[in-house]
């Protein structure tokens, strides 16, 4: 017999709990690849950006369903290709999301994974850093340090997203 509040809540009995092992999988791939580039610092909102994006990457770039340790690098080239500058990548993402949700509710279980790689998603899309501007005008004035110079409000995946295709190159 289950103890009260250990029931199951989907419906199927049973109180089987569903561990999101690809999404955290993929979390930890891209964090290992964020780590090992050294480009920001770890409790960084910039580290975050750039590890959900190269997470969410990750994640949806797994078609068969089965992300393996022993593919991680087999895969670094189709990642690369994912993040770089010129591709669409937020359509992209759209794109496999609507796809991984239109197949969890065909299959009418838990999509814990889904779950967690929709909640990344939300985070990168609606949340703003202030980073350089790099479309400001050249020669528009001195710009003694870094932080000197013009700033921009950026969505988080378009500051994520090159730091985790630079994150892949240092790999």
């Amino acid at each position: 017999m289950l103890h009260r509040g250990q029931e199951s809540t989907d419906g199927a009995g049973g109180g089987e709990l569903t561990v999101p092992m690809a999404w955290l999988y993929a979390e930890y791939i891209a964090d290992e690849l964020l780590r090992t580039g050294d480009l920001m610092p770890p409790t960084s909102f910039e580290f975050r950006a750039g590890r959900d994006a190269l997470a969410l990457t990750i994640f949806l770039s797994d078609t068969s369903g089965e992300l393996s340790g022993i593919r991680v690098v087999t895969q670094l080239e189709t990642w690369l290709s994912l993040t770089a500058y010129d591709q669409p990548w937020q359509d992209w993402v759209r794109e496999r999301m609507a796809g991984l949700a239109a197949e969890a509710i065909d299959a009418g279980g838990p999509a814990p994974d889904l779950d967690l790689a929709t909640a990344a998603w939300r985070w990168l899309e609606e949340t703003e850093l202030l980073a350089p501007d790099l479309d400001a005008v050249p020669g528009g004035g001195p710009v003694i340090g870094e932080d000197d110079g013009p700033k921009v409000w950026t969505p988080a995946w378009q500051l994520g997203l090159p730091l985790g295709h630079l994150a892949i190159h240092l790999f």
